[in-house]
C-alpha cells in the first residue's frame, strides 16, 4: 500500500513539476506568440517577456516578427508586343497580424510563400503584358522604371493585406531575354544608337555650316567695309591734295612754276634708262630743253 501511495506520489509531483513548467512561455523580441485552446486564439502578443497559459490544455504558436526575403522563382512573362521576357524578382516582407496570418494562411510559412510568389508573378505578367520590350529594355532614366516597379509594389501590397502580411520592398533584379531574342534586340538597340549618332553628326555638321557661313559673312563684310573706308580715306586725301594745290598755286606765276615742275618730272621719269623720246617743239619739256 504504501508503495502505491508513493507511486502515486511521485506521479503526482512529476505532474505538478512538468504542469509548472508548462505554465510559461517566453515571447522573444523578433516573435508573434498565439495561445490556441482547443483550435481556437485566446491570445495574442507580441512583446518580448515572460507569459502564463494554461498547462496542458494551452497551446503557443510562434511566427517570426522581423522582416523576410523570398526569392522568387524566374519565370517567363509575356509582353504587349508578344515578346517573351524572363523576370527575376524577390521581396522583402513581414507578418504584421499574427492571428490572420494563422487563420488565412493555417499558419505555414511555406503558404504564405507560395501564396506571395503566386500574387507577385500575377502583377508582374499583368504589367509588362501592358507594355513593349522597348518600353522595359532601353537605356533611359532608370526612374522611369522605378514607375513602374512601385506600380507593382502598391497592387502587392493591396493583394497580401487580408493575409496579414506587409510587403515592405519587391524588386526585380533581372528582366532577361530568351536566348532566342538577344540578339535581335541587340542590333534594335545598335541601331538606334547608330540612328542618334548620325543625327548628332548631323546636327553638327548643320551648326559648323551656319558657323562657318556666319563667319564668311562676317569677313566679307569688314573687308567691304575696309575696302570702302579706303577708298573714301583715298579720296578724301586726294581731294585735301588738290585743295593744297590750288591754295598754293592760286596766281599765274605760281601755276606756271607748278607746270614747269611737273614738265621736269615727267622727263625725269621718261628719260630713265637708254630710250629715245620724240616730243613737240611746243611742249613744255621742249622749252625746258631748248632753255626758252
Amino acid at each position: 500500500m504504501k508503495k502505491v501511495i508513493l507511486t502515486l506520489v511521485s506521479i503526482l509531483a512529476v505532474i505538478l513539476i512538468i504542469g509548472l513548467f508548462d505554465m510559461f512561455y517566453v515571447v522573444e523580441e523578433d516573435q508573434h506568440a498565439l495561445v490556441v485552446r482547443f483550435s481556437k486564439v485566446v491570445e495574442v502578443t507580441s512583446d518580448a517577456g515572460l507569459y502564463f497559459k494554461t498547462p496542458f490544455i494551452d497551446k503557443v504558436v510562434k511566427y517570426p516578427r522581423s522582416a523576410q526575403l523570398y526569392d522568387i522563382n524566374p519565370s517567363p512573362v509575356y509582353l504587349k508586343d508578344k515578346t517573351a521576357m524572363i523576370a527575376d524578382s524577390f521581396l522583402i516582407w513581414k507578418i504584421t497580424d499574427p492571428l490572420l496570418f494563422h487563420t488565412k494562411v493555417s499558419g505555414s510559412i511555406y503558404e504564405a510563400q507560395n501564396r506571395l510568389d503566386t500574387v507577385a508573378y500575377n502583377n508582374i505578367k499583368t504589367k509588362f503584358g501592358n507594355l513593349n520590350q522597348q518600353d522595359v529594355v532601353n537605356t533611359d532614366d532608370p526612374s522611369e522604371r522605378n514607375k513602374i516597379y512601385n506600380e507593382i509594389l502598391s497592387l502587392v501590397k493591396d493583394a497580401v493585406l487580408p493575409y496579414g502580411i506587409e510587403i515592405i520592398d519587391l524588386k526585380i533584379k533581372r528582366f532577361d531575354l530568351p536566348e532566342f531574342n538577344e540578339n535581335e534586340v541587340y542590333n534594335r538597340m545598335i541601331s538606334e544608337r547608330n540612328q542618334i549618332a548620325e543625327l548628332y553628326r548631323s546636327q553638327g555638321e548643320t551648326a559648323a555650316a551656319l558657323i562657318t557661313n556666319a563667319a564668311d559673312k562676317d569677313y566679307n563684310t569688314r573687308i567691304s567695309d575696309a575696302r570702302l573706308k579706303a577708298e573714301q580715306t583715298k579720296a578724301e586725301g586726294e581731294a585735301e591734295y588738290m585743295r593744297i594745290l590750288a591754295e598754293t598755286y592760286n596766281t599765274p606765276e605760281k601755276a606756271e612754276f607748278y607746270a614747269f615742275i611737273r614738265a621736269l618730272e615727267a622727263m625725269q621719269t621718261s628719260l630713265t634708262g637708254e630710250k629715245v623720246l620724240i616730243i613737240g617743239a611746243d611742249s613744255e619739256i621742249a622749252r625746258i630743253l631748248n632753255n626758252n
